[in-house]
């Protein structure tokens, strides 16, 4: 299958400026660093056109969050719920993202680039032309994904869950894990290297003999 790279963020000339957490508040243009906005909530923020650096969202609710054109540098957003989200054209670099809660969001065209992503959640979301390098991504949850166009790449994968999750076509060959959580009905078709078919081959029950 045809490797399809996301559209990266289109930004114009920025503005430097801090962002707040506000319900309905637009932000655009913009380039923000080195805020802490921890611990918040607010629904319906949009940011579009903007380069966010050092940016800290550790518990922090977003509910109904749009977000695209942008990209996340650096940021720390453990632990953040922006269940429900819309992200378009967004690119997450070496970002923390541990326990973060994407589920039921639509991301399209976006990128995740060396983040640390440990028990983050992708459940019940909507990908389409989306890649994952570089990531850790152990105990992490793709469980019901939608998507379209998904490439992982060198990524760490151990303990990560894809129950009822369509597999055809999705190559984890480049990836690593000693575990992982596949519905077998759903399997056929998943691309794997030779150690990763014994592992999964292990997690079924399987008994394998030299």
């Amino acid at each position: 299958m045809k490797k399809t790279t996301p559209a990266a963020p289109i930004l114009p000339a920025l503005t430097n400026s801090d962002i707040y957490l506000e319900d309905e508040a637009i932000f655009q243009g913009i380039h923000a660093a080195d805020l802490d906005l921890s611990y918040d909530t607010c629904s319906n923020l949009v940011i579009r056109e903007a380069h966010l650096q050092r940016l800290v969202m550790q518990r922090t609710q977003l509910e109904r969050f749009e977000c695209s054109n942008v990209i996340f540098e650096n940021c720390d957003l453990s632990n953040l719920e922006w269940i429900a989200g819309s992200f378009q054209q967004v690119l997450f670099k070496q970002c923390k993202l541990t326990g973060t809660n994407f589920a039921e969001s639509y991301l399209r065209d976006c990128q995740f680039d060396n983040c640390l992503a440990t028990l983050s959640s992708f459940s019940n979301t909507n990908l389409k032309t989306v890649t994952f390098s570089n990531c850790e991504l152990t105990d992490s949850e793709f469980v019901e994904v939608t998507w379209k166009q998904l490439v992982l790449e060198e990524n760490q994968l151990t303990g990560s869950s894809w129950f009822h999750t369509k597999l055809a076509h999705l190559n984890l060959s480049t990836n690593t894990f000693d575990s992982i959580a596949l519905s077998q009905e759903w399997m056929k078709g998943l691309i794997v290297n030779q150690e990763q078919a014994i592992v999964i081959a292990m997690g079924l029950g399987l008994v394998i003999e030299d």
